[in-house]
């Protein structure tokens, strides 16, 4: 069981890397967090196409990637 959440970790942590890299920036730096930060914020800018993919994605995988966790937490006990 543990072996099979470990590789089942590696696969998760090599595709949320991947999807988080596939992103592109919302703001250029400092400057766009200050001046442009607060649409993104409250969701003036709706996301469309892949990017909503990815979005979802991320999500998904990071959703699993802490469920993973507390379940080898759990059985290394």
């Amino acid at each position: 069981m543990h072996t099979l959440l470990m590789i089942l970790l590696v696969i998760i942590c090599i595709g949320l890397i991947t999807v988080v890299l596939l992103q592109e920036g919302k703001s250029n730096g400092l400057s766009g967090a200050i001046s442009g930060g607060a649409e993104t914020l409250f969701g003036k800018q709706k996301t469309r196409g892949v990017e909503l993919v990815l979005l979802r994605t991320t999500i998904v995988l990071s959703v699993l990637f802490f469920l993973i966790m507390l379940a080898l937490t759990y059985f290394n006990l």
